[in-house]
């Protein structure tokens, strides 16, 4: 359980500030940009949960934990010495990646192919899915640069972040069945005339 009952510390006043495992960092590490994209991702979700209902009230709020996970996962460097850690240590697993997988299976097979590219809008909750869901790709983007530049992230992590994405576009879509349906791109559709 954490017990936080202090809030400030004054420790990260020069820029620094502490890795799970304890190693101290610049505040612009790349590890810690990756966890704070993932940190808002999860504020983002916060916001699409005061506009949904019911089971996909319960999806968000069990992939808002999860988001909490892969934050203690991406903040935690040196992978291969998880075995020797003196306490079991908080990594992503499959069956989060298989969880998000079968809700995407899901919820897609209500929804019609699709013909076009959908624009992000509709619903309130369908647009701030696709906000959540450009934001989740961000958060892809850093977890495998820093993948790419050390060599350790949890494949699970990049897993999960690449499926929450696909998961967040499904949502929106189903967000806006029998409310209008997707919001179509029209190619051209603002054009004049043309020359």
């Amino acid at each position: 359980m954490v017990v936080l009952n202090r809030i400030y510390t004054r420790s990260g006043d020069g820029g620094e500030t502490a890795l799970s495992d304890g190693s101290r960092v610049a505040k612009h590490d790349r590890r810690v940009a990756c966890y704070g994209d993932v940190d808002e991702l999860n504020a983002a979700l916060g916001l699409c949960a005061l506009h949904a209902a019911g089971g996909m009230a319960g999806r968000i709020a069990v992939i808002q934990n999860d988001l909490f996970d892969l934050g203690a996962d991406l903040s935690r460097p040196g992978i291969a010495a998880d075995a020797e850690a003196p306490t079991p240590v908080l990594r992503m697993i499959a069956p989060q990646v298989t969880r998000l997988e079968s809700e995407i299976d899901a919820m897609n097979a209500d929804l019609d192919p699709l013909r076009s590219f959908v624009l992000p809008g509709g619903t309130a909750l369908a647009a701030h899915l696709h906000l959540a869901r450009t934001v989740a790709r961000r958060a892809e983007r850093a977890a495998t640069a820093l993948s790419a530049a050390t060599g350790d992230v949890n494949p699970a992590a990049l897993r999960y972040l690449n499926r929450l994405s696909d998961w967040l576009f499904v949502a929106a879509r189903h967000a806006n069945l029998g409310r209008g349906g997707d919001v179509l791109w029209q190619p051209g559709a603002s054009r004049e005339g043309g020359d």
